[in-house]
């Protein structure tokens, strides 16, 4: 059976939590993710987190012999991006990469990061889509007034092209809060859809592949549809280490872009064949059947390279929800391409 989708108010309030650290929190992380400091040799293993059965960029990067002398240190998995930044905020981990509203949601809080390089997106092979039983009555925005839309968490990347979604179709601030988004785990949501427990379902990868094959669902939109080839998400480090380490900083943000590039002009079996090889050689019982339906990384920028139209859309969005102060971050003060080397100035 399908879990039971969460409240809309509950797994907002977690999701805040996970971003509400204060700037003390951040300058109480723990020293391994420090740098170098004092003038000391600059560090060469980055502590981070990975995701199960699947191939991160700086996983990938590694493979190819990319990091040079930088090497990674797998800490654990997540399934969650405004963790994974917290992490890094705080210490715990190197580096961290979330949709970009969540950067802001951190930054906005204090938080000393950076962004160093966009690491996700949406093209026309990989996109998220919201879709209805193909029997549906809902054809249009103004159909979802009422009705239940569920995606993996709220307050982030699909809540956000919701939103947007009604907006530029016409509803009104009090039509679109009477839209419900509500969390369903990814691996329930077909189900939980199939079952009428919501009307709407966000899908991508390969449980939206998996879902299209079984047939008797059709897409409302996609965020491909809506906003173009666009770079939704960014590896963010903190200030102090990005100072500490610029050596170190430039050889990972330099070996993911060339990733990107590499996943971007290869063919795409042998990528996956790649993939697949990383994920049986690291030994972590994992299945690696999912990687089959491995398209692109979406990253919409040569060499994963960062514009302020990746933040600015957020800012706007957060603003208008009231989560952000306007006027109180710029977008470009939220992220550098110093770093990255690759095919700088083409």
């Amino acid at each position: 059976m399908p879990a039971t989708p969460t409240r809309t108010t509950t797994s907002r309030r977690q999701f805040l939590a996970l971003l509400g650290i204060s700037a003390a929190a951040v300058s109480c992380g723990t020293a391994t993710a420090s740098g170098g400091g004092g003038g000391g040799a600059q560090i060469k293993k980055l502590k981070y987190q990975g995701a199960v059965g699947s191939v991160t960029l700086p996983e990938l990067a590694a493979d190819l012999g990319y990091l040079g002398d930088v090497t990674l240190d797998w800490v654990g998995n997540t399934i969650s991006g405004p963790q994974d930044i917290q992490s890094a905020a705080t210490g715990q981990t190197h580096f961290g990469g979330a949709f970009n509203g969540a950067v802001v949601k951190l930054a906005s809080s204090k938080a000393p990061i950076k962004a160093v390089v966009s690491y996700y997106g949406s093209d026309q092979y990989s996109y998220g889509g919201y879709y209805v039983l193909e029997d549906s009555p809902i054809r249009s925005a103004r159909d979802l007034i009422g009705k239940k839309v569920g995606m993996n968490t709220l307050g982030a990347h699909y809540q956000a092209l919701l939103d947007i979604y009604l907006s530029r179709n016409g509803l009104s601030k009090t039509d679109a809060a009477k839209v419900e988004p509500l969390v369903v785990p990814p691996v329930n949501t077909e189900q939980s859809l199939r079952q009428k427990q919501i009307d709407v379902a966000v899908l991508s990868g390969v449980l939206r592949d998996k879902a299209l094959a079984t047939g008797g669902i059709r897409p409302l939109f996609t965020d491909f549809q809506l906003l173009g080839a666009f770079s939704a998400g960014t590896y963010v480090m903190t200030q102090r280490f990005i100072k500490e380490n610029p050596d170190t900083v430039r050889t990972f943000v330099t070996g993911v872009a060339k990733a990107i590039e590499w996943s971007r002009t290869t063919p795409r079996e042998e990528v996956i064949a790649r993939m697949t090889a990383i994920v049986k050689k690291r030994g972590r019982n994992e299945d690696t059947a999912t990687l089959q339906y491995w398209h692109s990384y979406g990253v919409a920028e040569t060499g994963g390279r960062i514009g302020d139209k990746e933040f600015q859309l957020w800012l706007d969005w957060l603003g208008d929800r009231g989560e952000v102060k306007k006027g109180q971050l710029k977008a470009a003060d939220l992220y550098t391409n110093e770093f990255n080397d690759y095919r700088k100035g083409a």
